[in-house]
């Protein structure tokens, strides 16, 4: 009776220690992709300023954004081959009727489907809107499947670019510092870069020239109730201008 007592506590114990371990590792999960400070970007050598925005900032105030001297703001459409974001339709005419000054759409890139298929999808929920920026492909492995060969993943974005490009767009490219390194460097470096970077400058490669920086995942804007993910891009407002009529048809 007593082993079997002391058996049982043992077995408690342990599960204890499992379960507190499986929760430690969820929140370290969670906080490393929350828990990066901002970099202090010179708003003199960076003056234009963006927000990239999704269902997930809930209810969006796009007036107060336009007040809020926001040049441009990227919508999520897209991921995979069947997924829309719910509110895309509704932020997209919200931001044209507060008079947003720039506009854009993004697609996250799913390394396990078809890439024309993942480009009708976006095509479709583009369908009847006009974008100021380049259509955009979010290039993460962060919530992508792992063990997919590169070349099986380049070989599905050859896929979508040419899908895309045979519709009228022009293609960026959104992804963070170990995606350029896996994906984009000596394949895609034609095509504009929208770079996720918490060090400045954002890349070390100083032959590379990115258009878009993505600084912080931790903005604040009384426009919605949760954090937003703040931008600039690489120059002033009049290459900035002069960028947006070369960067799209």
């Amino acid at each position: 009776m007593c082993k079997f007592a002391v058996m049982k506590v043992k077995i408690w114990i342990a599960t204890i220690v499992f379960a507190a371990g499986v929760i430690a590792a969820c929140i370290f999960f969670v906080n490393t992709r929350r828990a990066v400070k901002a970099v202090n970007v010179d708003e003199d050598m960076f003056p234009v300023r963006g927000l990239d925005l999704s269902s997930h900032n809930g209810d969006i105030d796009f007036e107060r954004i336009a007040g809020d001297s926001i040049d441009f703001v990227m919508l999520k459409a897209t991921e995979g081959t069947s997924f829309k974001d719910p509110r895309f339709h509704s932020n997209y005419l919200k931001a044209r009727k507060e008079g947003i000054k720039a506009v854009g759409a993004y697609h996250f890139f799913r390394f396990d489907t078809d890439g024309e298929m993942q480009a009708i999808n976006f095509l479709n929920s583009l369908r009847g809107k006009t974008l100021d920026l380049p259509a955009v492909i979010d290039l993460e492995e962060w919530s992508n499947p792992a063990g997919i060969p590169t070349d099986d993943i380049v070989k599905r974005l050859r896929a979508m670019i040419g899908c895309l490009e045979r519709n009228g767009h022009n293609v960026m490219f959104y992804t963070n510092k170990d995606g350029y390194e896996r994906f984009l460097k000596e394949r895609f470096e034609e095509f504009p870069l929208w770079i996720c970077s918490f060090t400045d400058p954002p890349l070390d490669d100083g032959n590379t020239r990115w258009s878009l920086w993505q600084y912080s995942h931790q903005g604040w804007t009384e426009a919605c109730s949760s954090e937003v993910d703040l931008n600039t891009f690489n120059g002033s407002h009049e290459e900035w201008q002069n960028w947006l009529k070369a960067s799209t048809f």
